[in-house]
Formats: structure tokens, C-alpha cells, sequence
């Protein structure tokens, strides 16, 4: 598993106003798993039996239906980005979220960095995410994500 040296966002996220907001949480857990590789965490939260519609490394959509192809497609990432010693963070820029008694919704801007050596490249993304609650908790049901502008160094695409 990779981690990150130093404090992220997401390790002060709490003190954001955003913390007393259904799902914040869950939400900062969700970009913390992604950001360590740390797939079992990612896989407790998330139920994921509507699919997902995630971004693949050319900012192209990408349609996953089942448990399997969501366990497939983050073993695959993370490991790709392990071979490539690339890391990634998040920052929240926004965040809006309503929950009723056993389902709710979040909708989440955030700045994805990815870093491959001393280049880094941001990618602008908006989230929506279902959330169900179930015996264990709040899960994530359906996450749903679109980019909105990436910003690459020179010789990112290289890299």
C-alpha cells in the first residue's frame, strides 16, 4: 500500500465546515482509500449495487456494473499506479448533501492530484454519490463522476 509522507487535505478535513453534513465522512473515507491504495477500507464502504461510472487515467468514463468489475477495476488501478510510483490527493472544493431515513445523496466537487515524480497534474471532478444505509451503516450505492478541466505540466503526458 502507498501512503502519503505528508498531510494531505483530507487528514484536516474534519475541521472543515463541511464535517457536520450527512456523509462528509464517508465521503472524506472514500478519497483517503483511493489516495492510500487502500482497498480494503474503499471495499467496507462501498455496497455498489447499482454500479459505478468512474474516470479511467484518459479522463474517459468508465461504465462498471458489478461487485466483480469494481473489485477488478481497483485492484487494477491501484496497482498500476503503484508500478508507476505515482500518488494521488484529494481536496474538496465543494460539498452539498441531504439524507432521509435509509438513503440520501452527497454531491462533491473536488481537485484530484496526480503526481508522477516532481510533476503534478489536477483534474477537476464533480461526484454524486448515493448513500444507503444499511445494517453496517452507510454505504455507498452508486457513485457517479464527471470531469470538469484537467491542468497537465509539460511533459505530464510523457511522464
Amino acid at each position: 500500500m502507498t501512503t502519503t509522507t505528508t498531510t494531505s487535505w483530507l487528514d484536516s478535513a474534519h475541521q472543515s465546515d463541511w464535517a457536520k453534513d450527512p456523509f462528509f465522512a464517508e465521503t472524506v473515507e472514500l478519497l483517503r482509500s483511493v489516495r492510500d491504495h487502500d482497498f480494503d477500507s474503499l471495499a467496507e464502504l462501498c455496497d455498489d449495487d447499482f454500479g459505478i461510472v468512474d474516470l479511467d487515467q484518459s479522463g474517459g468514463s468508465v461504465m462498471i456494473r458489478t461487485r466483480a468489475e469494481w473489485e477488478a477495476w481497483f485492484h487494477r488501478l491501484f496497482s498500476e499506479l503503484d508500478a508507476a510510483a505515482a500518488s494521488t490527493d484529494s481536496e474538496i472544493l465543494d460539498y452539498q448533501a441531504i439524507a432521509t431515513a435509509d438513503m440520501g445523496f452527497s454531491v462533491v466537487e473536488f481537485r484530484q492530484s496526480l503526481g508522477m515524480g516532481e510533476l503534478i497534474a489536477n483534474f477537476d471532478c464533480v461526484a454524486t454519490i448515493v448513500w444507503k444505509r444499511t445494517e453496517q451503516g452507510w454505504k455507498e450505492a452508486r457513485w457517479h463522476v464527471s470531469l470538469l478541466s484537467t491542468d497537465l505540466p509539460d511533459g505530464f503526458q510523457a511522464a
